[in-house]
């Protein structure tokens, strides 16, 4: 069974049971989880945050996959791990992963690798949506 098991964006709402199903096998002693989600607030903002609009490059979902195989490398991790695009409103998922390993160490690991990669390399947009109506686009990195 391959390693990253899913590797997804999507414009419907992220279910952190499909990604725990999809990491499920008998090998993994440790499952670990991460969810970002939209905040109501961010240094950068002038006032409360509404929400994120999220879009993607065609080629995103290709670079999610490469993501998750790249910080797997040679343990015995498996992943799923899906970014959302489209309006979030405060609350909703905006990534997902799980990760599963014979140890919890090496569960930690690769999913902040995964996070981190998708933070600096994952070709989505954001633009965000204050109370007042004021907008700011943040990119890689954002």
């Amino acid at each position: 069974m391959p390693a990253v098991r899913l590797a997804l964006i999507s414009a419907e709402a992220l279910d952190l049971d499909v990604h725990l199903r999809a990491v499920d096998d008998a090998s993994a002693g440790a499952v670990t989880t991460f969810v970002g989600r939209v905040r109501d607030h961010d240094p950068d903002a002038s006032g409360a945050v509404v929400a994120l609009e999220y879009t993607a490059h065609p080629d995103a979902e290709t670079t999610l996959h490469r993501i998750a195989s790249e910080a797997i490398g040679s343990s015995e991790a498996i992943v799923a791990v899906s970014h959302r695009i489209g309006r979030l409103g405060v609350g909703d998922a905006a990534v997902v992963i799980a990760v599963a390993s014979p140890h919890r160490a090496e569960a930690y690991e690769v999913s902040r690798t995964v996070i981190e990669a998708i933070k600096s390399e994952l070709p989505v947009w954001k633009r965000q949506v204050e109370a007042d109506g004021t907008t700011a686009w943040k990119g890689l990195g954002g």
